[in-house]
């Protein structure tokens, strides 16, 4: 299982810091055991239009044994390219005047690759409109007004739930896509319907760090 940590850092500061950086240890999600390191694997990144290799520590539960990849919140799973190219695609194509073709061209991303995202949105828009607007609500902030489009109205959603979350200690630095990854648990654009708001809030909280 992956967890998401709230990671300030840009792409090219992580990688510089190698298996050297400092992580967080949260609880494990199975049993709240606490865990320690163990060992780790590297993965690629694409970022502005280049792969990068970045090392992802592995955490070990010492109650339940189960093991959890700890990955940086600009990391999405099964997906190479960061969190944030991911978001300036779904704004400029679901929330902006652009196409597919001409965003995909400007981030230097596959079209195939644009349109398979905008399809998984598409798909899970709806629940994801709800939920954070409920994690909005939850957060202190207030409920999007609503939309035609389901996918607008999900996008309106996280950022009215990132904009609540900034008003909390050290959040505002990792920015809105950042912070949807993380209550996401990085399934932004996964297959699961899994609820998607985990480390926020009265749940379990992780606190930003850099």
């Amino acid at each position: 299982m992956a967890i998401i940590w709230p990671c300030a850092l840009s792409v090219d500061q992580y990688v510089a810091c190698g298996r050297e950086l400092e992580v967080p240890r949260p609880t494990c999600p199975a049993c709240t055991g606490s865990m320690t390191l163990w060992s780790g694997y590297m993965r690629s990144v694409r970022t502005d239009g280049r792969c990068v290799r970045v090392w992802v520590p592995r955490l070990r539960c010492r109650g339940c044994d189960t093991t959890h990849a700890l990955l940086p919140a600009f990391v999405v799973v099964r997906r190479l390219d960061t969190v944030e190219t991911i978001g300036a695609v779904l704004d400029g194509v679901v929330d902006g005047p652009h196409g597919a073709r001409p965003v995909a061209r400007r981030l230097d991303v596959p079209h195939t690759t644009v349109r398979g995202w905008l399809k998984r949105l598409r798909e899970r828009a709806e629940r994801l409109a709800v939920a954070f607007a409920a994690l909005a609500v939850e957060l202190g902030g207030e409920i999007p007004g609503a939309v035609a489009d389901v996918t607008r109205q999900a996008l309106a959603a996280m950022t009215a739930a990132s904009d609540a979350a900034f008003a909390l200690p050290g959040w505002q630095v990792i920015g809105r896509w950042r912070f949807v990854s993380c209550v996401s648990g990085g399934r932004l654009l996964a297959t699961n319907t899994d609820s998607p708001y985990l480390v926020v809030g009265r749940r379990r909280f992780m606190p930003p760090v850099p």
